[in-house]
C-alpha cells in the first residue's frame, strides 16, 4: 500500500516503482489501496473493467473459462497489474481474474487511467511494455500446456508462483493445482510426492513450501526461463521510495 517512511512514499508494485518521480506524482493522487481477499473476483469475462489493480502482495490468477472448464493462462503478483486490457482500448476482458493468494493492491479507475495515459506518453509506453510481457506469459503458458510433461509444468508453475508472491511458502491444495493447470489430481499428487522425496519441496496441510528453488528450476521446462526473463527490466526494484509530497 501507499505507506510513508520519513516523508517518502513506499511503493511495492514493480510497475509503479519504475515510473519516474514526475510520472508517479501525476498518477499517485488517483491510486487507492484495497485488500485482496482469497477467491475475490476482480474481473469477469465480457463485463466492463471499472478499475485496474496494481498488485502489491498476493497473487491474482487470470483464467480462461469454457463449458465448465477452467485453465489458468497467467498469474499476476507484485510485478504486474490486472485489468490492463483497457490499455488496448478494450473495457471488456476475455479472462476471469480471481485472487489466488490474498494480499493488497493499488487501484485506479479505468477512466482516470485513460486520461493519464493521454497526458503522459511515458506512462503509456511503460505500461504497454508490461502488456507485452503479459502476452508473452499467456502465449508461453499455452505452449507449455501442449508440449511439456506434468512434472515440468508443475515445477514451472511453482517457480512462477514464488516469483509472483516474492516468497517460498504457497497456500495451495492439490485439488486447486490440478484445476488451474488442467491436470489430473492423482498425477499432481504423485509429482508432489516425488518432489518432496527429492528435497525440492515440503508439503503440509494446505501449504507447500519450496525448499530447493535452484533444483526445482532445473526440473521446470524452458518456459519458466522465458516467462521469468520477460519480466526482467533494467534497474528493476521491488520497493521504491518516491520523494513525492503527500
Amino acid at each position: 500500500m501507499l505507506g510513508q517512511s520519513n516523508g517518502q512514499t513506499i511503493v511495492r508494485n514493480a510497475i509503479l516503482s519504475k515510473l519516474s518521480l514526475p510520472d508517479f506524482a501525476t498518477i499517485r493522487p488517483l491510486l487507492h489501496s484495497v485488500v485482496l481477499k482469497e477467491r475475490m473476483i476482480l474481473h469477469e469475462p465480457k463485463k466492463r473493467v471499472e478499475h485496474v489493480h496494481f498488485i502489491e502482495s498476493g497473487i491474482v490468477s487470470l483464467r480462461t473459462l469454457a463449458a465448465g472448464s477452467i485453465l489458468e493462462t497467467a498469474m499476476v503478483g507484485c510485478r504486474g497489474a490486472v485489468g490492463v486490457s483497457v490499455m488496448l482500448g478494450g473495457h471488456v476482458p476475455i479472462h476471469q481474474s480471481i485472487v489466488l493468494f490474498p494480499g493488497s493492491a493499488l487501484i485506479i479507475h479505468s477512466e482516470d487511467l485513460h486520461r493519464v495515459l493521454g497526458e503522459c506518453p511515458q506512462i503509456r509506453s511503460h505500461l504497454l511494455r508490461y502488456v507485452q510481457t503479459l502476452i508473452v506469459h499467456g502465449a508461453q503458458t499455452a505452449l507449455c500446456g501442449v508440449c511439456h510433461d506434468l512434472e515440468q509444468r508443475l515445477a514451472c508453475w511453482l517457480c512462477l508462483a514464488c516469483d509472483a508472491l516474492d516468497g517460498q511458502v504457497l497456500r495451495i491444495t492439490h485439488d486447486y493445482l490440478s484445476t488451474i493447470l488442467g491436470l489430473r489430481r492423482a498425477g499432481v499428487t504423485e509429482a508432489l510426492i516425488r518432489f518432496e522425496e527429492q528435497g525440492l519441496i515440503r508439503k503440509m496441510r494446505g501449504v507447500l513450501q519450496v525448499d530447493d528453488r535452484q533444483r526445482l528450476e532445473q526440473v521446470a521446462c524452458s518456459c519458466y526461463g522465458i516467462i521469468a526473463n520477460s519480466y526482467v527490466a533494467p534497474k528493476a526494484t521491488h520497493e521504491k521510495l518516491a520523494e513525492v509530497s503527500p
